[in-house]
This record gives structure tokens, C-alpha cells and sequence, in this order.
């Protein structure tokens, strides 16, 4: 299924934003993610299945100065 990711598409076959999450590599800390702009709770990541056509935007935490 296709999902956009930060206004781009990417081609996934993950059922649920953990899964993505985790298929992206990216970091356990300093990541938040929002559906529809809707932002989603960390611990809602397993539960939140995706079907293909999301919105995601996802927002990590830059460091430094």
C-alpha cells in the first residue's frame, strides 16, 4: 500500500505505525507522528493499523545548536 510520509509516498506492506516506524529505522527517542494531523500518542502506535492513502508527518528531534 502507499502511505505519504512528509508529503512524499512510500510504498509499504506494514499494518500498523509501529511496524513503520520500526521499518523506517527510526530512533526510539525524540519521534513523534502525527495521521491526518492528527498526532498519535506513542502508545497508540500498535493499535493504529494503516490501510493505504494516510497523511503521515513524522517529526524528529534535532540536536545541538
Amino acid at each position: 500500500m502507499e502511505v505519504i510520509i512528509n508529503g512524499k509516498p512510500k510504498e509499504t506492506a506494514t499494518a500498523n505505525l509501529l511496524d513503520l516506524v520500526a521499518e523506517m529505522e527510526l530512533p526510539e527517542r525524540g519521534v513523534a507522528v502525527a495521521i491526518h494531523n492528527k498526532m498519535v500518542p506513542r502508545t497508540e502506535w500498535a493499535d493504529t493499523a494503516l490501510s493505504g492513502g494516510e497523511q503521515i508527518v513524522i517529526i524528529k528531534a534535532a540536536f545541538g545548536g
